[in-house]
């Protein structure tokens, strides 16, 4: 049991360190999500500073092309593939799936789960980094009260 409380502390330590705030739209079309990071984050080709960026479908058409934007969406970091995946049961919160390289590293972001939504998206790393997260500790982030709050 003592592993089963660490496990949710260290959840609950990591959402507070690592998410500040997170906004989901409500409309969901372009599943367009407002996350606040509180230290660096890790995308696939580059590490974001500790800010909020604005994480949505670059195109309705296609659910696998995802944008990565300043808050005001005004500057562009990235517009990456991700692979879709599924979960076994929708929530009505923003879930995020990241991997702790350690101290002094930024966590990795892995996945992105629109609220009430199945499926989701997997960033796709390079092998040799793919390789190296699957060592590191995962961790899932339920952001409560994210969906619908507008922006």
């Amino acid at each position: 049991m003592r592993i089963n409380k660490f496990a949710l502390l260290m959840g609950l330590v990591l959402t507070t360190i690592l998410f500040g705030e997170v906004v989901a739209h409500a409309a969901g079309m372009d599943q367009f999500t407002k996350m606040t990071f509180s230290k660096p984050v890790e995308i696939p080709g580059q590490t974001l500073p500790a800010g909020t960026y604005l994480f949505k479908l670059r195109n309705t058409d296609n659910l696998n092309l995802v944008q990565i934007s300043s808050w005001d969406g005004s500057h562009v970091y990235a517009t990456l593939l991700t692979n879709s995946i599924e979960r076994p049961k929708p929530t009505g919160d923003t879930v995020v799936v990241v991997a702790d390289e350690g101290v002094g590293k930024p966590i990795a972001i892995l996945k992105w789960f629109y609220p009430g939504r199945p499926d989701g998206h997997e960033f796709v790393y390079t092998e040799y980094e793919k390789e190296q997260l699957a060592l590191n500790r995962q961790q899932t982030i339920v952001t409560k009260g994210a969906a619908g709050a507008g922006n």
